[in-house]
């Protein structure tokens, strides 16, 4: 990774999502009152704006949504380019945007509705990113 990347700003609601990252573990909320897994981490449902959330080790597999090859990165990503952004729907069926990675971002094999699987990376000693890759 480039050094000096913005890196994640862990809040009251996401402190618990970074801590099990760092651990090598996807953890996603799921409200107590519906049962409906949410990610992003918040404080109340979007669903039924129940306030009881309980955090679940997520399977760390899914399917890309959606996708895009950044060929030109600007700031402090301007040194990683090409690479690929996706939108990964997570077998919860929860969505998060990621990166992709493991796979040439033009070598045509990622592709909406491939299955992907969760990997940690380290971006530096302190911050670990949960990217995925093609399973």
């Amino acid at each position: 990774m480039a050094e000096h990347i913005p890196v994640p700003m862990p809040d009251g609601d996401s402190k618990v999502f970074w801590e099990g990252v760092k651990q090598g573990k996807l953890l996603i909320q799921r409200c107590d009152a519906c049962q409906r897994f949410i990610f992003y981490p918040r404080s109340i449902c979007p669903h039924c704006f129940a306030d009881t959330l309980s955090w679940v080790e997520a399977q760390g597999t899914g399917t890309i949504y959606s996708y895009t090859v950044v060929h030109r990165a600007f700031g402090p990503f301007a040194g990683q380019a090409p690479y690929m952004v996706a939108i990964v729907e997570l077998a919860e069926g929860v969505r998060m945007m990621t990166r992709i990675t493991g796979s040439e971002p033009n070598a045509g094999a990622v592709r909406i509705g491939a299955a992907v699987r969760v990997v940690f990376v380290e971006a530096d000693e302190d911050v670990t990113l949960p990217y995925f890759q093609l399973v």
